[in-house]
Parts: structure tokens; sequence; C-alpha cells
């Protein structure tokens, strides 16, 4: 009858249930956090995102500046006449001057003011394709930790229950004490490393909360989704397509190359002359009011010698801007071409490893655990093999997570290489 009991207590081991991790952090405010709503609040509060807006507000103020005209100058003298040490007379002169710039040289800092503009768009939108990326891997590693935790804990949780069991069976005499202690050492170190997984979880949370900007001590983010999908199917010709048409950074090797070819123009346009245009006035004044007052205008051109016009540095720069920026694009739609080939073959590849893993291992070796559970139950098995049998689906549970993350990360890397979002977990 005692054996029977006994069998009945381990044998339920089976159908209990662990407690999810939300109960066990009472003290926190739990928040759940879908997909679509974190990527949301990463585009609106991601302060690298943020920061990354003031770029293109900057490039927007030096269109401003490349329109602004150079500012006339006004001058002011006196003078004095002398004869010996005899004063007489003085005079009062003023004049106003003025660079005109000539050859479109203020039109040509124009347009690279406004290429530079466009380029930095592009680049903030090649900043936040490289961020949802990599938010979202954050929120699938978050997810990954969360399902990490559980089989810990669900593995702390039987083994514990194990051990109060083989406690009952030992005063019993159903079982020797070594086999006692080993159970409660085997629940004592599942234990530490449940603790472990609470704080790489806890650890992932925090990274989840710092990727929206929101990160207050008292409240939790709670990711919602799920690491399985259905999976989909892809052509590489249809993806590199896209690519073309679509990726930011191809965009912005695009405006690179316009603003290499403007700041070319305008480096030409700086060899052109400028002239200075001057007109001045001025009164002279007898020391002693006899004779009368002389007035004075003048006006002139002032053309500098551009000696300097034999050195040709600048332009030599200029150019080389212009070709290097031309083999950084053809870089960039080889870069493309690679990325979209690695990451389909990363994610065809995962794709199978998760078939395999979904075709009968997972179930496979939970039903060998319950076997050797129910085995110990009756006494016609070791505990050795039941601690195997646990340790097993432990490592296939974490594998099998594991490559469902990765799968979920190679879809995301496919499609921020293939330039397209429209990814639901």
């Amino acid at each position: 009858m005692q054996i029977k009991i006994v069998t009945i207590l381990l044998v339920s081991l089976l159908f209990q249930v662990g407690d999810s991790y939300s109960q066990s952090d009472t003290f926190f405010y739990r928040n759940n956090l879908k997909f679509a709503d974190f990527m949301d609040l990463v585009g609106r509060r991601n302060l690298d995102y943020a920061a990354a807006h003031y770029e293109v507000s900057k490039a927007e103020a030096a269109i401003e500046i490349a329109k602004v005209f150079s500012d006339p100058v006004l001058s002011i003298g006196l003078s004095q006449d002398h004869e010996g040490n005899l004063a007489t007379g003085h005079g009062v002169n003023g004049g106003l001057s003025e660079t005109i710039d000539l050859f479109g040289k203020r039109r040509a800092r124009i347009d690279l003011a406004r290429s530079q503009h466009e380029l930095s768009k592009a680049l903030l939108s090649d900043f936040f394709r490289n961020l949802q990326a990599q938010t979202a891997e954050i929120f699938l590693a978050t997810l990954k930790q969360k399902q990490l935790f559980d089989v810990k804990l669900n593995s702390y949780q039987t083994m514990k229950r194990l051990a109060e069991a083989d406690s009952i069976r030992l005063k019993l005499g159903s079982i020797m004490e070594i086999d006692a202690i080993q159970s409660k050492l085997e629940a004592g170190s599942l234990y530490n490393e449940y603790l472990q997984a609470e704080a790489d979880l806890r650890n992932s949370m925090i990274q989840l909360s710092q990727a929206t900007g929101v990160l207050t001590e008292d409240t939790l983010w709670i990711p919602e989704g799920n690491l399985k999908f259905k999976q989909r199917a892809f052509k590489f010709a249809d993806l590199y397509n896209v690519a073309r048409e679509k990726r930011a950074d191809l965009v912005a090797a695009l405006y690179t190359k316009d603003v290499a070819g403007k700041a070319l123009k305008v480096a030409h346009k700086e060899r052109n002359i400028d002239i200075d245009i001057n007109l001045g006035i001025g009164n002279s004044y007898p020391s002693s009011g006899s004779g009368p007052t002389a007035t004075t205008v003048s006006g002139g051109i002032a053309i500098p010698l551009k000696f300097s016009n034999y050195y040709k540095g600048e332009l030599k720069q200029a150019q080389f801007q212009v070709e290097q920026s031309e083999v950084l694009y053809k870089k960039a739609e080889l870069q493309i071409r690679s990325e979209i080939a690695q990451t389909m073959q990363n994610y065809l590849a995962y794709c199978k490893q998760v078939d395999s893993y979904d075709h009968g291992m997972i179930e496979s070796a939970q039903n060998v655990r319950k076997g050797k559970i129910y085995s110990y139950s009756r006494g016609e098995t070791s505990l050795l093999e039941v601690l195997i049998a646990q340790r097993t689906y432990n490592d296939i549970q974490q594998s099998y997570y594991e490559t469902l993350f990765n799968r979920a990360v190679a879809l995301v890397e496919l499609e921020k290489a293939a330039g397209i979002w429209d990814i639901s977990f």
C-alpha cells in the first residue's frame, strides 16, 4: 500500500505546471509589450534615433548658411593736416565695400548643401534600418530568455518534488539514503541554474526597456509573442531587385556620388575670381575756416591675381572623391548581393533545423523523461537514469529555443539585407 501511494505521488509530478515568471515578481509593475508596440516605441522614443535626427536638422541649417551673401564693410576715418608744427586742417572720410561672388559660386554652394541634406536623410533612413533590426533582435532575445527561464523553472520544480518524494521514500525504506541525497543535490544544482536564468531574463528586459527609451526601476517589460512562426519562401532575384531600389544605404551611396560631384563643381567655381567694389566720400576742413571745404568722392574695383590657381590640390582632391564615391557605390551593390545570399542561406539552414525538432524530437525526449520517472517510482530503474533523461530533455528544449531564436534572427537579417520590413512575432 505504501509503495502504491509513493508511486502515485511521483507520477503526479508529470502533470504539475510550474509558476510563471510574472508571479515571482510581485514587487514589479508588469507591462506586456507586443512586438508592433515595441517597434513603435523604438521609432518614437529611442534615444540613439532621436540623436541621429539632429544630423538632418544640422544639414538643413547648412542650406541657410550657404545662402548667406558676404557682408558689406563700412569704414570711417579721420585725418589731420599739418604744415610743420602748425595744424592746417582736418578731414573726415567714409567708405563702403562689398565682395561680389562671380560665376555662380553661391549657387554651387547652395546646391552642395542641399545634396548634403538629402544625403543626411538617406543616412538617417539607413540608421533606422539597422536600428530596427538590432532592437528586433533584442526583443527576440528576451523572448528566448523567457522560454529558457521557464525550462529552468520547470526543471527545478520537477526535481524539487522528486527530492521531496525521495525523502518520504527514504523514511519508508523504499530507497537508499544515497539516492535521496543525490536527488536533493540535483535539485540544488537546478535551483542555481534557475537563479541564473532569472538574472539573464531581467538583464534582457532592461535592454528591452533601454531600446524603447523608457527605463523605470519598478517596471518590467514582458514581451508578448512566439518564436514559432510559419516559414516563408523567398526568391533571391526578387529580394535583390527590391534591395537595389529600396535599401537606404544604397540610396545614401547614390547621394554620396551626387555630393562628390557637387563638391567638385564648387571646387572649380572657387578658383574663379571675386571682385571687391568700393565707394568712398571725404570732406576736408581748413583749421582757420578760410577757403572752401573740399569734398572727395571715390570708387573702385579690386581684382585679385589668382596665382594660387597654379596649385590644383583642391581640384584633385575633389576629383578623387568623385572617383572614390563611384567605387563605393559599386561596392555597396556587391555587398547587397553578398548579404542577401548569406542571410538567405542562414535562414534556410535554421528552417531545416527547426523542422527536425518539430518532427518528434521534443516529444520523444519528454516521453523518455516521463517513462523514467514512472519506472523510478516503481523501483524498476535507477535515479541516475532519471537524471540523465531530465538533463537530456532540458538540453533538447534549450537547443530548440536557441534554434527558434536563430531562425527568427536570420529572418530579421534577411529582411534587413533586402531593405524590406514586414515582420511580426
